[in-house]
């Protein structure tokens, strides 16, 4: 999963940047659309100063490359934010494929450590039952001891 994620980085982050240029030189054009715009709109070819048909469609003209070129703007816009999704997505999956990993490791330690726990619990019973068994024969060659040592008395 890393891989595919590491391998995704190196595509989209280049894609990334050459559709950040792209972006800002199709704003520059845009801008540079608009001042011949703004001339067109200024100019007055017409008698007694006056803007002629001409000069109309003229300015509708670069009003319509305008549109045209915003339309342009906003599909890379749409397409950034898709590559953007698209790399969330990558990271959003590569956390969860970490923290599943993580709590499987963590439920092998617990059974790990339950299983140790009953080693620790059957060792200590081994122990109790050889301290009363140890116990009992000390109490018991005590008691026969004493039982001996009164009858050789007698």
């Amino acid at each position: 999963m890393f891989k595919i994620y590491f391998i995704a980085l190196l595509f989209i982050i280049p894609s990334m940047a050459f559709g950040q240029a792209k972006l800002d030189r199709m704003l520059q054009e845009r801008e540079s659309m608009h001042r011949e715009w703004k001339a067109s709109e200024s100019k007055k070819t017409g008698i007694f100063g006056n803007r002629t048909k001409k000069d109309m469609i003229e300015t509708n003209e670069w009003m319509q490359r305008i549109i045209q070129k915003d339309n342009q703007i906003m599909e890379e816009l749409r397409l950034m934010s898709e590559i953007e999704k698209t790399e969330i997505t990558y990271e959003k999956n590569d956390y969860k494929f970490i923290s599943q990993k993580q709590e499987r490791e963590i439920a092998l330690l617990k059974r790990a450590l339950e299983e140790k726990d009953l080693q620790v619990v059957e060792k200590k019973s081994g122990q109790r039952i050889f301290e009363w068994t140890t116990f009992i024969f000390v109490l018991s060659t005590l008691g026969l001891g004493y039982l001996y040592w009164k009858k050789v008395r007698s």
